[in-house]
């Protein structure tokens, strides 16, 4: 199974105009991810390596039944861009963007749990189920499939936890970032219960940093909810 992300993921890519959202849509789509439509004001009619650009996530929503979005928007409209995917009705958000302002965030959280969106990030690489699909910035030769769920703070070090994951023998069932900044859609401890509801997970790795209080939250969770192994490493 996975989570997060699956092969049947119909994807949009917000900013698929610019030069980090045309660059990264073109290998997440090598990898294997459905991406459907891109979306920048100002853009629509136009084509990026094939994919048709609309106005409006809504209206790529309506042609192209689109459930996840993953965003390349700079950081004073990320927000905004975010906002329009949850009210679009989309399920998973993934937010490469750093720097959100956190006024801006906490709206935005606020809202995404009102209409039960999830969203991954900001600031973070995204989320990749190896030999399924990938959505976000992650170089995809690190992961090899396996049954090793990977929750990371840290993006770099999601990649060296992956390169040696493979080196070890063993794979993974889906990684991802939750984002370095100081509000984030999600923690650790959504994915925790992601992963122990996984059948093809069968452990979880989780990385932290320094800063916080979301390792001792998610500490105390695996004592009482989380019946998998869980190892942690806090950098």
């Amino acid at each position: 199974m996975a989570v997060g992300i699956f092969s049947t993921s119909k994807v949009i890519v917000q900013g698929i105009t610019g030069k980090e959202g045309s660059f990264h849509t073109h290998w997440c789509r090598e990898y294997g991810t459905r991406i459907v439509a891109g979306v920048t004001p100002g853009k629509e009619g136009s084509m990026v390596d094939g994919i048709p650009v609309y106005d409006s996530v809504k209206k790529a929503v309506h042609l192209h039944g689109a459930d996840s979005s993953l965003i390349f928007v700079p950081p004073v409209y990320a927000s905004d861009a975010m906002l329009e995917s949850i009210y679009a009705g989309l399920g998973t958000i993934i937010c490469i963007t750093e720097g959100i302002p956190v006024h801006d965030m906490m709206k935005v959280k606020r809202v995404a749990d009102t209409y039960r969106a999830t969203i991954i990030g900001p600031n973070c690489p995204g989320i990749i189920s190896p030999g399924a699909a990938k959505a976000g910035i992650m170089p995809a030769a690190f992961f090899k499939k396996g049954t090793i769920g990977v929750i990371s703070r840290s993006g770099t070090l999601l990649y060296e936890a992956a390169d040696q994951i493979a080196r070890a023998g063993m794979g993974i069932s889906t990684a991802l970032g939750i984002g370095g900044d100081p509000i984030t859609g999600t923690n650790y401890r959504y994915w925790l219960d992601q992963f122990e509801h996984d059948p093809e997970t069968e452990a979880v790795l989780i990385i932290g940093e320094i800063g916080g209080t979301q390792e001792e939250t998610a500490a105390d969770y695996i004592k009482t909810s989380i019946t998998k192994p869980v190892s942690a490493f806090i950098a």
